[in-house]
């Protein structure tokens, strides 16, 4: 049966003492004592009192457990509370009018807080009871605290981490508009990139948060194009062998440009931003640019990367070239026509072209 019942706000601890007796005049004795401190629900025996313990494992700042009960004895409820790993969170005091040793050695190795003798001295019983279970809300009190504050932190790192990765979407996207080009370019390859190795083995052994970065490093992968002059980057017809090799800088370029840059290397998403920007121009057969590294000397993220960008780079108009159909497109790639690829990278892209190919589905092509 139920007198006050108490609940426990996730701002505060919780303040419901329950009973569990068979007697109703002990569980009236108990209640009189605690009843100005404390809300109060009662069991009448050992498996009731249980279930309601399990029911609502926070509702309860304390439990006063008699030993010998129907149904379910109070030894036979600290077992089960403990099996449930209870007994660390939430007090309990045996009360039984017969403490013997092989009762207290077991109450007390099942992480019993105290066991007190019937008939029960108030005075004594409510000073015992009350300085454990003020121990405890402390506890539970500054638990939330630090976890009030913890989530506090977490949502101003957040907020920080959203703040970095709109700089560096706005500075990459700046630089596509200088090339004639839109800021949907970089949403692609970061789009492209993220599903490649999220969704193929080809991202196997990285971890969800590393392929986020990735993904975010990805968007920066042309910004050494900031170093072109507009009339090589803007050039509608073919470039020249000497403009060629002015447009191949931007690799190198864009790796100095991060690297001068003090608040982004401290970010997880640097040395990936790094790598991707000086050598997405790199093929499997050592003929990229611009050091000339082969097959798995070029890392898995730099390698998705290049034939993300590849890819878009065909799916859509340029200024020195139309959108090229879709089976145009997979025919160039995988004839080698745009460099080499390692050939588990080009199987795991084609496994998942389908799905990547939505993302142009607006354009026709």
């Amino acid at each position: 049966m139920d007198k006050q019942i108490g609940s426990a706000s996730p701002l505060t601890v919780p303040n419901t003492l329950l009973i569990v007796d068979d007697d109703a005049i002990n569980r009236a004795i108990l209640e009189n004592i605690f009843l100005p401190y404390h809300a109060i629900r009662m069991a009448e025996n050992g498996r009731q009192g249980l279930n309601m313990i399990l029911a609502e494992p926070e509702a309860f700042c304390a439990v006063l457990l008699d030993v010998m009960m129907p149904e379910m004895d109070g030894i036979q409820v600290l077992r089960l509370l403990k099996e449930h790993g209870l007994m660390d969170r939430l007090p309990v005091f045996l009360i039984t009018a017969e403490p013997t040793d092989p009762v207290m050695r077991e109450a007390y190795s099942l992480g019993v807080m105290d066991v007190i003798q019937k008939p029960v001295i108030p005075y004594m019983v409510l000073r015992r009871v009350q300085s454990v279970i003020e121990l405890f809300q402390a506890r539970r009190r500054l638990s939330r605290v630090v976890e009030s504050q913890q989530l506090r932190l977490l949502a101003q790192a957040q907020r920080i981490i959203e703040l970095n990765k709109g700089v560096i979407e706005a500075l990459a996207t700046a630089i596509e508009f200088r090339s004639e080009e839109s800021g949907d370019h970089v949403r692609r390859i970061h789009d492209i990139t993220h599903f490649i190795l999220s969704a193929t083995e080809f991202g196997a052994g990285l971890s969800p948060e590393a392929i986020n970065d990735i993904a975010l490093a990805s968007i920066m992968h042309d910004v050494g194009k900031i170093a072109v002059p507009d009339a090589i980057l803007n050039k509608p017809g073919r470039l020249t062998p000497e403009e060629f090799e002015i447009m191949k800088t931007h690799t190198v370029q864009g790796a100095l440009l991060l690297e001068q840059i003090p608040q982004f290397r401290e970010n997880v998403s640097f040395r990936y931003a790094y790598d991707i920007a000086r050598h997405h121009h790199e093929r499997w057969d050592g003929r990229g640019y611009p050091d000339g590294l082969i097959g798995e000397e070029i890392s898995v993220w730099a390698q998705t990367v290049s034939l993300a960008d590849v890819y878009d780079a065909l799916r859509c108009k340029r200024v020195y070239k139309d959108a090229l159909p879709r089976d145009k497109v997979k025919e160039m790639i995988l004839g080698g026509q745009c460099g080499v690829f390692n050939p588990r990278l080009l199987s795991c892209f084609f496994s998942v072209e389908d799905q990547l190919s939505k993302l142009y589905e607006t354009q026709g092509g």
